[in-house]
């Protein structure tokens, strides 16, 4: 009877988990940029089979000691474009991350979104993650246009065009495994795999589209129906419980 509570239980965690994460993705539907997240879910180690009835040869049937976590990652497809004409809006059609750094110096990659000019006249996230190029805008800057291969040039006043870098677009082997890192950026580990720098639109690296911005590529209706199954699954282990209360309830009337 315990194994049954242990079990149910376990599939109440598991589900409850499921919840939360699609809570997490309905929230952030309209989020400029975001990913969803995906729960994967594993069978607990199992008993092995006991000889029955004492017999050799026959074993009785496995018994499964319940579910867990078995991963929960981002799903990097890519959101659509959005057309937004302004030339502070950056997006990344395809594969990889922008480069940025955090306050405290550490790297973080952005899928990109609004750029701006920072106090130290660097170019940086709405955040205020600066890009790793730490790209310098003139002060006198009258237009800045990113090119699709990640040139940043400015055109100042009198018309004068100046090359201030390029933007590399950073892949990884498995970016689903990257951590997130809060205001929609991430980290690498080792999971990940080592960050490749390339240039954008070249061996698989995505192509910068100035004054576009990503949507979010979380599906409504599918997250909806994930929320019904796992709601479901939810109350059928509560039912478990229940039924194994009430059973134990039966079990020690019968002994008094």
């Amino acid at each position: 009877m315990n194994d049954a509570l242990y079990i149910a239980a376990t599939g109440m965690q598991a589900q409850q988990t499921q919840l939360n994460v699609i809570a997490n993705n309905v929230a952030n539907v309209n989020t400029t940029g975001f990913k969803r997240s995906s729960v994967n879910f594993h069978d607990l180690v199992q008993r092995e089979g006991q000889p029955a009835d004492g017999r050799e040869s026959v074993l009785s049937p496995a018994m499964s000691a319940g579910v867990s976590i078995g991963s929960q990652l981002r799903m990097f497809a890519a959101g659509d474009l959005k057309r937004t004409e302004s030339p502070m809006d950056l997006a990344i059609q395809g594969n990889g991350f922008i480069e940025v750094l955090s306050p405290d110096g550490s790297t973080a990659y952005s899928r990109g979104g609004t750029l701006q000019v920072n106090a130290d006249n660097l170019l940086s996230t709405s955040e205020g993650f600066v890009l790793k190029q730490r790209i310098q805008v003139p002060t006198d800057v009258k237009s800045l246009t990113v090119g699709q291969d990640g040139q940043v040039v400015s055109v100042d006043s009198k018309g004068h065009e100046l090359n201030l870098g390029r933007l590399d677009v950073i892949t990884f082997a498995n970016s689903g495994a990257l951590t997130a890192a809060g205001d929609n950026v991430f980290r690498a580990n080792a999971l990940a795999g080592e960050p490749v720098a390339g240039t954008p639109g070249d061996a698989g690296a995505g192509r910068l589209m100035q004054g576009y911005l990503e949507n979010s590529n979380v599906k409504l209706v599918d997250e909806m129906v994930q929320l019904m199954v796992a709601q479901r699954a939810y109350e059928m282990n509560v039912k478990v419980i229940q039924a194994a209360d009430e059973i134990a309830g039966m079990t020690n009337n019968l002994r008094k």
